[in-house]
């Protein structure tokens, strides 16, 4: 999709893929499960023992139980059986915008009621904010947590974790902890699993998968993390309806991904950290009209292009500079004057985008 919604002279920036080679052992085992036919229907609880193998040894988060994971095909998938789970229709599911767009989709989609409390200024949580927004919500309420968070790549910290579980207990909230960039923490900022803040396990969920990390997005292979047994038994007795469209590839990459692919992403994250550098360097040099603040993780850009002066400054870098953007509106109301930026590509290809932008916004030689 990435490469083939626009003209093959655009250059694609609104799809958060990244541009690199499978790892190694991902190939491989791909390789090996389709010479063997293993095309068939999923099977196998391996992949829990991945997952939380791979928690403990990045962050230190010890509290994966594997009776208490569910497959899911995509993140955004599991986030909807956990609604269904754990809320009834019109509940209220706060969201934290500028946030991730399809948290808007399919929390409609889902028949539950969107509440907004927006970020600070400098993309922080806003323990107020959150307050208000679940004391206007009476009855069952849920936190949809972008952790880390996109599209502004801010890494929550321990201590504002903890301020939400402090405030999820007092009011009664559920929290749902989408963590897909997880792995992906740069240099200079620590990821913080939601679940492993002491006291989250009776309100809290974790949804991720390795589709971000190591580029797998069509293999469609996610994991729901469920804090409580009660949690765990109740999707269990639909998880035929939640799993399915999970494939057995996806399964496969998951677990080689996990148990193999560190190396593999440790070489991807210090790349995403020199790409932020050169991106910093290049907007500085040649866009110095735009503001943004290097993300913690993710290889996201939250850009403020009021400075362009442009009613549309998206549309005009798709025609004058052959660069396709994501609008900042979709991320939440009052941001059409932000765009996102996907910076995980080379050197090279980053610095011909920043020329594109650079003629369609008017600063080009």
């Amino acid at each position: 999709m990435k490469w083939r919604a626009y003209p093959a002279d655009v250059l694609p920036l609104w799809v958060a893929e990244m541009d690199v080679p499978l790892a190694g052992p991902i190939v491989d085992r791909l390789t090996a499960a389709i010479a063997a036919g293993d095309t068939g229907y999923p099977s196998g609880h391996g992949y829990a023992d991945a997952v939380a193998g791979f928690a403990r040894d990045r962050w230190g988060w010890d509290g994966i139980e594997p009776d208490r994971t569910a497959l899911v095909p995509d993140v955004m998938l599991g986030i909807v059986e956990v609604l269904r789970l754990i809320t009834r229709p019109r509940d209220a599911v706060v969201v934290t915008p500028p946030v991730y767009a399809p948290f808007y989709a399919f929390i409609a989609h889902a028949d539950r009621r969107v509440v907004e409390a927006p970020l600070t200024s400098d993309g922080r949580l806003s323990v107020a904010t959150l307050q208000a927004a679940f004391e206007e919500s009476p009855g069952r309420t849920v936190l949809l947590l972008a952790n880390p968070h996109n599209p502004t790549g801010v890494v929550h910290t321990r201590a504002e974790l903890e301020a939400v579980a402090e405030l999820a207990g007092r009011f009664g909230v559920r929290i749902i902890s989408d963590e897909i960039h997880a792995p992906l923490v740069l240099p200079g900022a620590t990821h913080v699993p939601y679940a492993s803040i002491e006291g989250t396990a009776v309100h809290g969920t974790t949804v991720t998968s390795a589709s971000k990390a190591f580029n797998v997005p069509g293999l469609k292979c996610a994991q729901i993390v469920l804090g409580t047994p009660a949690d765990a038994a109740t999707l269990t007795g639909v998880h035929f309806v939640a799993n399915h469209g999970v494939s057995p590839l996806g399964l496969v990459a998951t677990r080689a991904a996990y148990t193999e692919g560190g190396p593999w992403l440790d070489a991807v994250v210090a790349a995403l950290a020199d790409r932020r550098a050169e991106l910093t360097k290049l907007l500085t040099e040649r866009l110095p009209m735009v503001e943004w603040t290097p993300p913690e993780a993710t290889y996201l850009g939250w850009i403020d292009v009021t400075g362009t002066g442009l009613a549309d400054p998206v549309e005009r870098a798709l025609t004058a500079g052959g660069v396709m953007l994501s609008r900042g509106p979709d991320f939440g109301p009052d941001h059409h004057l932000f765009t996102r930026l996907a910076f995980a590509t080379s050197a090279e290809r980053l610095e011909r985008i920043v020329d594109g932008l650079a003629r369609a916004w008017g600063t080009a030689g």
